[in-house]
């Protein structure tokens, strides 16, 4: 039986996985398959320890090749998709491919219009799905993503956004979540993707297993996010990026970052927004926001004086926008947390 559970909080429906299948493509990431599993059988594990037990998740690796090996070279035992009863939920790990060269030409591999071929027809059923890291990458290949809010890997957010434009892409997000899909952010977020699907059959247990993995409530990437590296996927941004990081105490000028990236104001605009989904103002807001973490974490300056060597006229605009970009405050910063 598949209920529902309505998150009060972000306003959506979530589908109880009672039949989940986790969709294992060759070169599966090892890491990320585990952690499903092994996240899953903690938490049917640990069920029978509430008062009121839910029923256990029924887990089943599914492929769509008899054969499938991990990028470590690990077999993995998966039913093929055929053979297989309908699921309430399915979810994607990622791929072993970590760089968008190498993610690029596993996609173009012959299984996956057969995973994807999969997806929708589970989909089509009245299936959830869920996707961690690269695996988003496959859900996007459907195209069931499109009109829909998602998230990725963080480094692989240029790539998402030009391979997919349909798709609202937000990978600052550690989750994005919607009535018929679940995306989550990079490696460990595969623990977060789980966590979800079980809270959605009992808050408490997915509470239980968070606190056995000493997994805390995370809600962005953000933090871990390495601007330049984005910077690097496009010429014009990463002449924008250099300019804005000798710019930081003084302020944001358009017209003077145009002038630097060598081209005019609409075309800057343009290409940020389809390189990294963001304005030139919001992208110097985020190197502001980086180099006050780093200041915060090697320094013993003030919030005050770290506010003013990153262009902000007192503190408190420092501490709310880092509440607002980060979930976290100036204290947990300093401590590395």
């Amino acid at each position: 039986m598949t209920t529902i559970y309505i998150d009060k909080n972000d306003n959506f429906d979530i589908i109880i996985a009672m039949k989940l299948h986790i969709l294992v493509c060759d070169g599966v990431f090892d890491l990320g398959l585990a952690a499903l599993t092994d996240t899953v059988g903690l938490a049917n594990a640990m069920s029978s320890s509430l008062p009121q037990a839910p029923a256990h998740i029924e887990l089943t690796l599914v492929g769509v090749r008899r054969r499938i090996l991990t990028a470590q070279g690990l077999t993995v035992p998966v039913v093929t998709a055929r053979g297989v009863p309908e699921p309430d939920v399915v979810l994607v790990p990622a791929f072993g491919d970590k760089m968008p060269d190498t993610l690029s030409a596993r996609l173009t591999r012959p299984d996956v219009p057969d995973a994807v071929a999969a997806l929708q027809l589970w989909s089509t059923a009245g299936a959830h799905l869920g996707a961690a890291c690269s695996g988003s990458f496959l859900l996007a290949e459907s195209g069931l993503l499109d009109g829909h809010r998602a998230t990725t890997s963080w480094w692989l957010g240029p790539m998402f956004r030009q391979r997919y434009p349909n798709v609202t892409l937000d990978e600052s997000r550690m989750l994005v979540n919607s009535t018929r899909f679940t995306t989550a952010g990079a490696a460990l977020a595969h623990v977060d993707l789980a966590l979800r699907i079980i809270r959605g059959r009992s808050p408490a247990l997915a509470a239980l297993v968070a606190r056995y993995l000493l997994v805390e409530a995370r809600s962005s990437q953000a933090e871990f996010v390495i601007p330049d590296h984005l910077a690097h996927a496009d010429p014009m941004v990463e002449r924008f990026e250099c300019w804005a990081r000798s710019q930081l105490a003084k302020g944001f000028s358009l017209a003077e970052a145009a002038s630097a990236a060598g081209t005019s104001e609409r075309t800057l605009a343009r290409r940020l927004q389809s390189v990294l989904g963001k304005t030139p103002l919001s992208y110097f807001q985020d190197l502001r926001v980086e180099h006050a973490v780093h200041l915060l974490r090697t320094g013993n300056a003030s919030v005050d004086q770290v506010a003013a060597q990153v262009g902000y006229s007192d503190g408190v605009t420092l501490r709310a926008l880092l509440r607002r970009k980060l979930g976290r405050g100036v204290r947990e910063l300093r401590r590395g947390g």
